[in-house]
């Protein structure tokens, strides 16, 4: 059984705050991604670039979690909180998922190219952002599966579909890409209980930073068997590089991390995922206008459907209290 505070006292992120860090906190990972790919590209082994994308940010958040008091605070908590089952031990291996998310994306991308790999992980995430919250799993407790917020839902997906759309090819044959798409689509939609169980931890450590150590120490450990795998049957790839922004993707993933992980109590698992998936295209719009690379596409569709998608947040995340709508049964009262 997992033990959460009270729904009740939430920490102080009413949704004008919290909703706008969602939404920077979006805005990490196109850069993370493009760092990531370079290197990938650079290392011509997407194994290893993740490797070293995981390694620098638990180097990282190591160091943050030794020179800090609060960091101190949250490692002297770890231990205590799984021997007293505070909450399920699995969920120290919620970094697992953010590595599974890394095998999709490095077997996938090439087959489904970056629009329909997109397009299945955010419908998996939307799906399952709903269902979390739901659960009641993540620290805010149970949040209900209202009309308004599946309509948020079903409308970020179609923006985000609409918004990616001019990276789609016309020749790919759709039987062939079935069973590859729902890889993206599962490692979506475990993305939303990652984000839960590193908000229930986040309370029980009493810091993100915590939260954020155990998350790349799991992710690490899952991605170097990998790679002892990959250098047993495949050998070696390229010698790393020597500039140093190859790995700044890390360190951005704990920034990422550590803000999720105090938004999901706030705003809840699905809000804080939508939040998230507007400034992801948001990012990647502006990464596209000023740094463009090789088959950049930045067309009418992909500007209005970032606009939709964050229209759609508006949607999910707004209390909608019954009555506010003019003609609805109760508009004059509740």
């Amino acid at each position: 059984m997992v033990t959460v505070p009270n729904p009740s006292h939430r920490p102080a992120f009413p949704l004008a705050l919290g909703l706008p860090l969602a939404l920077v906190t979006g805005l990490v990972l196109p850069l993370q991604g493009r760092i990531n790919g370079a290197l990938a590209v650079k290392l011509e082994d997407g194994i290893t670039a993740s490797v070293v994308s995981f390694t620098t940010g638990l180097v990282v958040i190591a160091a943050i979690s030794l020179a800090t008091p609060k960091g101190r605070s949250g490692l002297q908590s770890i231990l205590p909180a799984v021997r007293n089952r505070s909450f399920p031990p699995y969920y120290v291996m919620a970094g697992a998922v953010g590595a599974f998310f890394v095998f999709a994306q490095s077997f996938t991308v090439g087959l489904l190219g970056v629009a329909l790999f997109t397009v299945a992980t955010v419908t998996g995430q939307t799906l399952s952002g709903l269902l979390v919250d739901r659960m009641g799993i993540a620290p805010g407790g149970k949040r209900s599966i209202t009309g308004v917020r599946v309509l948020g839902s079903v409308l970020t997906v179609a923006a985000v579909a609409w918004a990616v759309s001019p990276r789609f090819g016309g020749t790919a044959d759709v039987g062939a890409l079935v069973l590859p798409v729902i890889l993206p689509l599962v490692a979506g939609f475990l993305m939303s209980f990652q984000q839960a169980m590193n908000g229930t931890a986040t309370v029980h450590y009493g810091t993100p930073i915590a939260a954020t150590l155990v998350n790349f120490l799991a992710g690490s450990l899952v991605l170097w068997v990998a790679l002892l795998i990959k250098l047993a049957v495949a050998g070696a790839g390229n010698p790393l590089p020597s500039e140093w922004w190859y790995y700044a993707g890390g360190p951005l993933g704990c920034i990422a991390i550590g803000l999720a992980a105090l938004l999901v109590r706030s705003l809840g698992v699905l809000v804080t995922g939508l939040g998230m998936i507007a400034g992801q295209l948001v990012g990647s719009l502006v990464l596209d206008v000023v740094i463009p690379t090789a088959g950049t596409v930045v067309a009418l569709p992909t500007v209005l459907g970032t606009l939709l998608t964050l229209a759609a947040i508006v949607v999910a995340s707004l209390p909608w209290p019954r009555g506010s709508f003019p003609g609805r049964p109760g508009a004059k009262g509740r």
